[in-house]
């Protein structure tokens, strides 16, 4: 008990500062929380870029994907036309093209290292990831990256050399990722946005740990990372046919919470409010109002049961990541070789693709790349007061003017405890505290959202270290 309240002193005492400030200043906050003009509600180009994703380009690329014969990470990186090496340089000529169609705004790389020693990467092999970076305005260091994977695999996961078309797992990603890439390009925003291709899914997240760790080198700031993989499927296993669902994972609590901060959230709250449970709300928030007929269904869980997916690796890296993907998987067109059994048929195959139904899942991860490119910085260091008290006070850092250029103001979210989404907000302009009057602490979780001049909005932050972004 010393230690639980140890760690809780330890964080009124960091909130106390911020909150005599606000005792002090209050008066002043609350008085220009009056004089603001309240920024848009919608922002009028995301429903112009969700009707420019185009379901025939995705469809091609996915059969130029297929094509390759197999992408599994081990196979020929020298054949010009078949195997993981033809297929990552054609994606990185397609990033090129697209840059040159706007003026070079992407920078185009291989992101790669060495694996070796490893259970399904036994014997030295690059692993290499294509990225391709369209630099923000304002704020160029705050990232949000959208990522499919390029490899593929049948039953054997060390099969490096049978048909393996991976179509929908994950040639599906890779040509969503592209085809955003397309349409996005087409517009600036202040913060950066990077479409990746990642390898080594299938041997066990390796270019997810190589691009993550890279990012760190870089010392971005990373809002998110949408994981594509599986975004084209409709018919499930389990008989069921739907093309207006959508999966959106996101892992509970913070993978590198430390144990103090896991004692602190004991007391706070935010088990079910980490960057990616929030990062995950931001999304299907968007798909409500930019999208017709697509439920976005979070789900409250790192990745499948038992199963793991690209954004693991940034996650335990330190940053928000979510899975988006199909919501009914059909299991004989995952992991198999091509063959037909008692009439029953295997393989991922390009049969098994729904384009239109690719076309919706990209164009909500285009829609979210670029609420959040578009946005203000996302507020730091969120804190909250008001035990024992009949008000909640919450107070964040206001960034740097040279990097919200864009910024209106902010909000304050709440929501009952047992609510899954965000239900209350209030706009209160630019300022760095605000007092809700007469919202007990007790009985809500809250949050804070950045908003852009034209109504472009952050993801929530809750307070603590339980929620920050960064």
């Amino acid at each position: 008990m010393g230690f639980a309240f140890a760690g809780f002193k330890k964080y009124v005492r960091y909130s106390a500062v911020a909150f005599s400030s606000l005792l002090i200043t209050a008066p002043i906050a609350l008085h220009a929380a009056n004089d603001w003009v309240a920024p848009p509600a919608e922002v009028p180009k995301l429903y112009t870029i969700t009707e420019n994703i185009s379901a025939e380009r995705i469809y091609s690329d996915i059969e130029t994907l297929v094509n390759f014969g197999t992408r599994h990470t081990l196979s020929d990186t020298k054949s010009k036309s078949q195997g993981i090496g033809a297929a990552r340089r054609w994606i990185f000529e397609e990033f090129e093209a697209i840059s040159k169609q706007c003026g070079d705004c992407l920078e185009v790389k291989y992101v790669s290292d060495f694996v070796e020693g490893e259970k399904r990467i036994p014997n030295k092999t690059e692993v290499v990831s294509v990225i391709a970076i369209q630099k923000g305005t304002v704020d160029p260091n705050r990232v949000i990256m959208m990522s499919g994977d390029i490899d593929s695999r049948v039953t054997d996961a060390m099969n490096f050399q049978s048909l393996s078309p991976g179509a929908n797992d994950n040639a599906s990603g890779v040509a969503g990722t592209l085809e955003a890439a397309r349409v996005l390009t087409d517009y600036q925003f202040p913060g950066t946005i990077i479409y990746a291709a990642l390898a080594g899914e299938e041997q066990g997240l390796f270019g997810g740990k190589i691009v993550a760790q890279y990012a760190k080198d870089q010392r971005w700031d990373v809002v998110g990372i949408l994981n594509n993989d599986m975004i084209s499927n409709i018919a499930g296993i389990d008989g069921v046919i739907d093309n207006t669902t959508v999966r959106v994972f996101s892992e509970g609590t913070r993978a590198v919470e430390t144990p103090e901060e896991a004692n602190l959230r004991r007391f706070t709250g935010g088990e079910v409010d980490s960057p990616s449970r929030n990062l995950a709300r931001y999304v299907k928030t968007l798909g409500d109002q930019y999208l017709t007929n697509l439920n976005v269904m979070m789900v409250y869980r790192l990745d499948r049961f038992r199963r793991g997916g690209h954004h693991r690796p940034f996650n335990e890296a330190g940053f928000p990541g979510v899975r988006i993907m199909e919501t009914h998987e059909h299991y004989d067109r995952q992991h198999q070789d091509l063959r037909t059994e008692d009439g029953r048929v295997y393989g991922d195959t390009i049969d098994g693709v729904d384009a239109d139904y690719a076309a919706k899942l990209t164009a909500l991860n285009a829609i979210t790349l670029a609420g959040i490119a578009g946005a203000p910085p996302v507020p730091h260091r969120v804190d909250i007061t008001g035990a024992v008290s009949p008000s909640t006070n919450l107070s964040w850092n206001l960034p740097e003017p040279s990097v919200a250029s864009n910024l209106a103001g902010y909000k304050v979210h709440w929501r009952l405890t047992t609510e899954p989404e965000w239900t209350h907000s209030r706009f209160v302009g630019n300022v760095g505290e605000f007092e809700l009057k007469n919202i007990v602490i007790d009985n809500y979780f809250f949050g804070v959202s950045a908003v852009a001049k034209d109504g472009s909005e952050t993801p929530v932050v809750f307070p603590g270290p339980a929620g920050q972004f960064y």
